[in-house]
C-alpha cells in the first residue's frame, strides 16, 4: 500500500506511491495516475525534480486545467465539434474546450481514482469506465503500468479492452522543465523530434488539411534547437505506428547537461510549450512532450484509426530516459 496523500470530498482517499531505481525516483498518485515527481541528476550528480507538480492533493483539485501529470483519456487530445461518427451514430461529448472535446471530457480519466497494486519495480493502475462515461460507448477495461527499468527510465504502458466499439487514445501530460524548481521558463531547452510532417490546426485547434512538411518552417525540431515558445501541435513521428517504442525525441537542458530521451510507439506528438500556465507555476515554465495519436482522429479517415473493438487489445507504451551530458 503506498503512503497516504490526501482525501477527495466524498471521503475516497488518494495514495502516492514511490519507485526508485537507476538513480530515478519517482512518485505516482492513484488520483488521475499523476506523475507528481520525477527526480534525477544533473552533469554533477545533483539530484532535482524535474517535473511541475504540487506538494499537496489541494493543488491538484484546485488547478485542474493544466493536467499536471496525469493520465488522460478516454481520448487525449481534442476532438472537434464535441462529437464524432461510429458505425452509422454520432456520440455526443462534452464541449469543455470552446466547441471541442479534450483530453477525455469534464470529468476524464485525469480526475479519477485509480485502483493501484504492486508489481516488479513498478505499480499498475486500473480502473473500468462505464458505458457512457463522458458520452463514450462501451465498458472500457484500462490498465497503465508504471516502471523503472534498470537504466533509470521509466516506462507507461497502457492496455485497454471494450465491450463495444469505441475511440481510444491515452496519453501521459507531465510537463518537464529539466533545470529543476526555480528554473524558471524552458524555452532554453533543446528538442530534437524524429518529424517530417506535422498536422496544421484551425483557431480552435483542430487539424485542417493534410499533414504539412516541416522543411523551412518553425516546426523543424529534425536538428535540436531551443523550442522557444507558441507550440500546441501535433508533430507526425516519421517511424508512424509501431509493435516496440522507438526514440523520437530528446530533450535537453545547456544549463544542468539533463537530457530526456522519449520513445514510443505511437504515430504522433503533442508539442505544447505551456504558453498559458498560470499560477503557481509561470507561462512557459514546462514543456509537454505528449506522446499519442492524432487530434480529431475518430473525424479523420486519413489519419491512423483510435477505433477499438470487442476481442482486441488496445496497447500503447511509451519510455522516458534520463542522462546527464557534460558541456559540448
Amino acid at each position: 500500500m503506498g503512503e497516504l496523500f490526501g482525501t477527495l470530498s466524498d471521503g475516497a482517499p488518494v495514495h502516492r506511491w514511490t519507485l526508485e531505481r537507476g538513480g530515478t525516483r519517482v512518485r505516482v498518485l492513484s488520483y488521475g495516475g499523476i506523475v507528481q515527481s520525477v527526480e534525477i541528476p544533473d552533469r554533477e550528480g545533483r539530484p532535482a525534480d524535474v517535473v511541475l507538480g504540487f506538494p499537496s492533493l489541494d493543488g491538484y483539485l484546485t488547478h485542474r486545467g493544466p493536467y499536471l501529470g496525469a493520465l488522460v483519456g478516454r481520448y487525449a487530445n481534442r476532438i472537434g465539434g464535441a462529437r464524432f461518427p461510429l458505425d452509422g451514430r454520432t456520440y455526443a461529448l462534452a464541449p469543455n474546450n470552446g466547441p471541442n472535446s479534450l483530453h477525455g471530457g469534464e470529468e476524464g480519466f485525469d480526475r479519477r481514482v485509480w485502483d493501484v497494486a504492486p508489481v516488479e519495480h513498478g505499480v499498475r493502475l486500473s480502473r473500468v469506465s462505464p458505458h457512457g462515461e463522458e458520452g463514450f460507448p462501451g465498458r472500457l477495461e484500462v490498465t497503465a503500468t508504471y516502471t523503472l527499468d534498470a537504466s533509470g527510465a521509466l516506462r507507461i504502458a497502457y492496455e485497454a479492452v471494450t465491450d463495444a466499439p469505441t475511440v481510444v487514445n491515452l496519453t501521459n501530460h507531465t510537463y518537464w522543465n529539466l533545470g529543476g524548481p526555480g528554473s524558471g521558463h524552458a524555452g532554453g531547452h533543446e528538442l530534437r523530434l524524429a518529424a517530417s510532417r506535422y498536422t496544421p490546426v484551425d483557431a480552435d485547434l483542430i487539424p485542417e488539411g493534410a499533414p504539412l512538411d516541416v522543411t523551412g518552417t518553425r516546426f523543424d525540431f529534425r536538428a535540436a534547437r531551443k523550442t522557444g515558445s507558441g507550440y500546441d501541435h501535433n508533430f507526425v513521428l516519421d517511424k508512424g505506428v509501431t509493435a516496440a517504442a522507438e526514440e523520437v525525441a530528446e530533450l535537453h537542458d545547456p544549463a544542468s547537461g539533463r537530457t530526456l530521451t522519449v520513445s514510443t510507439t505511437e504515430p504522433g506528438l503533442q508539442l505544447y510549450t505551456a504558453d498559458h500556465l498560470g499560477a503557481p507555476f509561470g507561462p512557459g515554465e514546462g514543456i509537454a512532450l505528449e506522446t499519442q495519436h492524432f487530434p480529431d482522429s475518430p473525424n479523420r479517415p486519413d489519419f491512423p484509426t483510435t477505433r477499438l473493438d470487442p476481442g482486441e487489445v488496445y496497447r500503447s507504451e511509451t519510455a522516458y530516459g534520463f542522462l546527464a551530458r557534460q558541456p559540448s
